[in-house]
């Protein structure tokens, strides 16, 4: 993935209004993150834990969607699969909802899917992050052809949320 400004994060978004988009904390970080590493650049508000934040490239153009999720849990995480990088972090995953832009999220419908709670799947992937024992399972496919199944998923929901 390319760099991003924060003005390129803030404009990118497909599923909330420009005033959210504007006021939602964006990562001071930027500079330092692993550009080179990830599919999607996915963060928590550190201000409202209840809101998660994914910007990805597609087709040559930043996409983001606001999600919801719930807060993270002091007690055991969830451990399930994530939709996206089919791992299952011992960090757990959590229900990202996303609202359907447009008249359809204004309406209140929204979109669904289980995450890595961390939002780190393309550091899971590469396995430039630890995932804990037993988080992923065995599997024939190479590297790259998991990083091209996790792109894909998650263009796959963007496509769901902007349909």
């Amino acid at each position: 993935m390319k760099p991003l400004t924060e003005q390129e994060i803030r404009t990118a978004f497909v599923n909330c209004t420009k005033g959210e988009a504007r006021r939602l904390s964006v990562p001071r970080d930027l500079a330092e993150r692993p550009w080179d590493d990830l599919d999607y650049l996915g963060w928590r508000d550190p201000r409202a834990p209840h809101r998660a934040y994914l910007v990805t490239e597609l087709d040559g153009r930043p996409r983001a969607l606001a999600l919801r999720c719930p807060s993270p849990a002091p007690m055991q995480p969830r451990r399930g699969m994530c939709s996206m990088c089919l791992t299952s972090p011992t960090g757990g995953v959590s229900l990202m909802v996303a609202p359907r832009a447009g008249r359809a999220g204004q309406q209140g419908n929204t979109v669904g899917t289980y995450m890595c709670s961390d939002l780190a799947c393309s550091l899971y992937v590469r396995g430039k992050k630890d995932a804990g024992a037993g988080a992923r399972l065995h599997e024939s496919l190479t590297v790259e052809e998991k990083i091209q199944r996790t792109v894909a998923n998650v263009a796959a929901f963007i496509a769901t949320v902007t349909a």
